[in-house]
This record gives C-alpha cells, sequence and structure tokens, in this order.
C-alpha cells in the first residue's frame, strides 16, 4: 500500500535518516518506536506528505485516504464541537459534486464504444461505491458516538471550541479523524490527552478499524494492545520486528547484546593491529605488512553500538517537617459550579505515610478536589 524507498532527511548538516527503506500493507498495525529526536514525528509527517524528504520517495496509490493526527494543529476556534467533528464528512460533497460531473459528461455523449467513455462509466462506479460507503451510515448518529467515546458529553456539543482547552480540542481532531474512516491512519501520541476511560474506548475502536495503523505513543501497555508489528528507529536507520512491543524488547535486548559483542570482537582486532603498526612502523622488513594493516584499517566497517535510551527522571524532594498522625480530614466536602455539582458528601481521612491515587474521568472535578 505505501512503500518508503531509499528515504533520507537531513537538516543543516546533520542526518537523521539515512537511506531508509519498509513497506506498509493495507491491514498492519505498527508501532513506530525510538528515542526522543530520532525522527518518528518527522517519518509520519513524510507519509502524510507534510514534508519533504531530503532524497528518497514515498510511493502510495493516488486515491488513498490518509488520517492523519499530528500532536499540534490549528483549527476554526468559533464552531461548535458537533459541527467541528462533522467537518469529517465534508468530503462526502466532494465525491457528490464529481459524480454529478461525471453524470452531466456521460449524458452529453453518445460515444458508447470509446475508451474515453469506457472510463467515465468506471470513474462512475468508483465514486458511487466509495459514496455509498461512506453514507450508509448516519454522519450525526457517527459523530455524536465518538465524541461520547472519547469523554463528551451531549450537553457540550453545542459549545464553541474557544471555551475548551487544548486537551479537549485535541480529542476533537481525533474524532474528526476517526470520523473519516481512512485507509490508514497515522496518530502521533493520540492518547496524551486522554482519560483512562477515552483511552479504553478509543482501544475498542481500533481493534475493529479495518484499515492500517501507524501509531507512535510512549503508552508501553496501549501499544502492546494495538499494535501487532513494531519499527524501530535509530541512529538514523529502520529494524523491523513482526512483533508486538513487548517481544520487541525482549528481541532488541538479544540484538544489542549481538552487537556489543560484536563491536567489543571488532575493538580487540583494532587494537591489536594498531600495536603491530606501531611497534613495526619503522622497521624495513616489516613495511608491507604495516601498510597492509593501515589499508586494513580505513577499509574497516566500524561497527557501531546503538544507544540505549535509559534515561530516567530523578526527582528529589526536600524533606518536609513530621506531621501528626492524620494529616487530612475532611467531613461532608462539597462543591459547585453554580448550578452544576462536582462532589458532595465526601469524608476522607488520610493518615501519614499514606500514598493515594485520585482517580475520575476528566472533568469530573480530581484537580478542584486538590
Amino acid at each position: 500500500m505505501i512503500s518508503i524507498n531509499n528515504l533520507s532527511v537531513s537538516f543543516g548538516g546533520f542526518t537523521l535518516f539515512d537511506q531508509v527503506n519498509f513497506h506498509i500493507n493495507d491491514k498492519d498495525r505498527i508501532g513506530l518506536v525510538g528515542r526522543n529526536g530520532s525522527g518518528k514525528t518527522t517519518l509520519l509527517k513524510i507519509i502524510a506528505g507534510v514534508l519533504t524528504p531530503s532524497s528518497g520517495n514515498v510511493q502510495q496509490p493516488s486515491d488513498l485516504n490518509i488520517g492523519y493526527l499530528p500532536q499540534e494543529m490549528g483549527y476554526n476556534k468559533e464552531v461548535s464541537v458537533i459541527d467541528a467533528a462533522m467537518e469529517a464528512f465534508f468530503h462526502l460533497k466532494a465525491l457528490e459534486r464529481e459524480i454529478a460531473q461525471i453524470n452531466i459528461q456521460i449524458s452529453s455523449r453518445n460515444d458508447y464504444e470509446s475508451d474515453e467513455y469506457n472510463k467515465l462509466i468506471v470513474s462512475l462506479n468508483d465514486l458511487t461505491e466509495r459514496f455509498s460507503l461512506f453514507s450508509s451510515s448516519n454522519p450525526v448518529a457517527e459523530s455524536e458516538k465518538v465524541l461520547i467515546g472519547l469523554g463528551f458529553k451531549r450537553e457540550e456539543f453545542s459549545r464553541k471550541r474557544s471555551e475548551l482547552s487544548v486537551g479537549w480540542n485535541m480529542r476533537i481532531e481525533l474524532a474528526k479523524v476517526l470520523l473519516r474512516n481512512p485507509d490508514i491512519l497515522l496518530l502521533d501520541e493520540p492518547t496524551n490527552h486522554l482519560d483512562i476511560e477515552s483511552i479504553k474506548w478509543l482501544e475498542e475502536y481500533l481493534g475493529s478499524y479495518r484499515g492500517a495503523l501507524l501509531l507512535i505513543s510512549h503508552d508501553r501497555r496501549f501499544l502492546d494492545s494495538i499494535t501487532d508489528r513494531t519499527v524501530e528507529i535509530v541512529l538514523g536507520n529502520i529494524h523491523d520486528y513482526k512483533v508486538s512491543y513487548s517481544k520487541y524488547k525482549e528481541l532488541r535486548k538479544e540484538r544489542f547484546e549481538q552487537q556489543r559483542a560484536a563491536f567489543e570482537n571488532q575493538q580487540r582486532m583494532i587494537d591489536k593491529t594498531e600495536e603491530f603498526i606501531e611497534r613495526f612502523r619503522y622497521k624495513a622488513t616489516k613495511s608491507n605488512q604495516v601498510q597492509s594493516r593501515i589499508k586494513q584499517l580505513e577499509k574497516l566497517d566500524r561497527i557501531e553500538i546503538e544507544e540505549d535510551d535509559n534515561s530516567a527522571l530523578h526527582l528529589k524532594f526536600p524533606p518536609a517537617p513530621r506531621s501528626g498522625q492524620v494529616a487530612v480530614t475532611t467531613k461532608n466536602l462539597a462543591m459547585s459550579y453554580g448550578q452544576k455539582k462536582i462532589f458532595s458528601g465526601v469524608d476522607l481521612v488520610v493518615e501519614r505515610g499514606e500514598k493515594i491515587a485520585l482517580l475520575g474521568k476528566n472533568g469530573d472535578g480530581k484537580t478542584t478536589f486538590m
């Protein structure tokens, strides 16, 4: 379906990709992984046609429908939530116009046996089939279903996008991409702004999605749930594993250990060769052997050790004064904004040393309670 051929990308002398090749089939579920800055987002943008590579190309059918969700994007803030989601169906209007134009051309011709007439008939059949596929559902009902799945309430459908946070607006963009039902989904960190319930819904939705999927996510459990192929970007190259993320981690560890062993063997050979060169560099009877070893090192394909991403966040809090046995007590705690009740009747005792997770859907009042 999509072929990436000899793809190279350079920025100011820095090579991000070097002659990368791989293929995306029409049912693939691919997790795209690699260190931060390795080029995952750049690769998605190139496949989506947003960026142009330095060299190489991306081959795909001319009628391929790509659904791309970037991490950031612009949008019209003055439309309502439901109207924004309905923008996903604008292509139906375009199909209607194309069908009408072809019908006009067909009705004005009588060269029924010509190649041009047959091409128009084929195009009309293709467009009509695509239109029937997309228009078989109720756009309004489908939009409402997806918005609710992503955490919106019905009473919020009429709100303008300008009233919503960046996170909620990104949910709308995700809804639009899903509603388009494209041939391939390119999703860049789709769970960044989702709560647990919305992530669970998205997993189920993608589980029944019939197209190809190329996904970037730091959520390992989500990757394991959705993908069955893992493409790793490392040192400007691609390593393709036909397995889920967890299995990929095991195979990658094995490859890394083999690579390190090969690197160490090569280093021992290099050290031994360099020692010979230094020892006999000025000895006439060994000059031919010295020159031979110098040329051997010059032609040697040096093994590079791939960097393992062991980065971790380290936080150190200053020591706090010792509290009493009971740190916090609430009795019949309540909070409302106007007529909207956030929570009520909360009785809570937090004792010294307890570690508590506060859970709930987005908008349920977790931050307000804190």
